[in-house]
């Protein structure tokens, strides 16, 4: 599925180029048994979606197909092993082509718990 450069959807969707390279390390598009998958690119531009914002899965929006089918092939992929199966296979990539910078740490603080203490200065100051 290749989107044209207008589109809304465009912002935080994977690139062609992204796309062109995650495309290969996925499960087959059409199962063996059972009904076909939904696109996968769409699937994976709903999961970014849900990454990016932090909605929750029902508040997935309607292009990216229902909440419960992507959320489930999330859920899925992550038990199977599929995500660090991608993230072992590209990372290499990127640090050949020179892409990471391992000098470069971040810290989410948004996962950081601080004692029920910690929110203000000491008092009296």
């Amino acid at each position: 599925m290749v989107l044209p450069p207008e589109s809304p959807q465009r912002r935080g969707a994977l690139t062609n180029r992204q796309w062109q390279r995650l495309h290969p390390l996925l499960p087959p598009q059409k199962p063996r048994v059972g009904r076909p998958n939904l696109d996968h690119r769409t699937t994976i531009n709903g999961i970014l979606w849900v990454l990016r914002t932090g909605a929750p899965w029902r508040d997935l929006p309607g292009r990216y197909g229902a909440w419960a089918t992507v959320s489930g092939r999330f859920y899925r992929w992550q038990r199977n092993g599929l995500w660090q199966q991608i993230l072992q296979t590209l990372q290499p990539q990127a640090d050949r082509e020179g892409k990471l910078n391992w000098q470069l740490h971040h810290v989410d603080g948004s996962v950081i718990r601080a004692h029920q203490h910690a929110a203000g200065a000491k008092k009296g100051s």
